[in-house]
């Protein structure tokens, strides 16, 4: 063993308690879904901006849409952070927020300056929380085959 894989090893030991609590685990999803979870609630408080949202977007009909995206981000979120077919709730919403994001976020469109670079941020902020969904639902369906709790 060399030193960089003993001291490896040594800290993972260490961290493990920590990084492996359930709690810990639960925090992380559910920061993962947060935005899942506050977006269709700002939606229903806000039904007629959220109409306006789906109209912005050239989504028709517009209720219809927008009653959609409620329900499924909320369903898909609490499967996540429940467990309950979590790996497919995972892999719908990674699918949801890739395509949202190439909807929403064209920012190859844009005119050079501050409203491009922030909406190329806000598009590759995206494809990271994709990459997380895909890393719940590898390991979701990993521990299942393995027969993890």
């Amino acid at each position: 063993m060399t030193l960089a894989s003993t001291l490896e090893t040594r800290l993972a030991a260490r961290a493990r308690p920590l990084f492996g609590a359930p709690a810990l685990r639960f925090a992380a999803l559910l920061a993962l879904c947060s935005a899942y979870i506050q977006g269709p609630l700002t939606k229903i408080f806000d039904f007629g901006g959220a109409i306006a949202e789906m109209n912005h977007f050239g989504l028709h009909p517009a209720p219809f849409f927008a009653v959609a995206v409620i329900v499924f981000e909320l369903a898909a979120s609490a499967m996540v952070l429940s467990g309950f077919f979590r790996w497919l709730a995972a892999l719908a919403l990674a699918a949801f927020t890739l395509a949202a994001t190439f909807v929403a976020l064209r920012f190859w469109e844009l005119a050079p300056g501050q409203e491009r670079v922030m909406a190329t941020n806000a598009f590759f902020e995206h494809l990271g929380l994709v990459g997380a969904f895909l890393i719940v639902a590898w390991q979701d369906l990993h521990e299942r085959r393995s027969g993890q709790p």
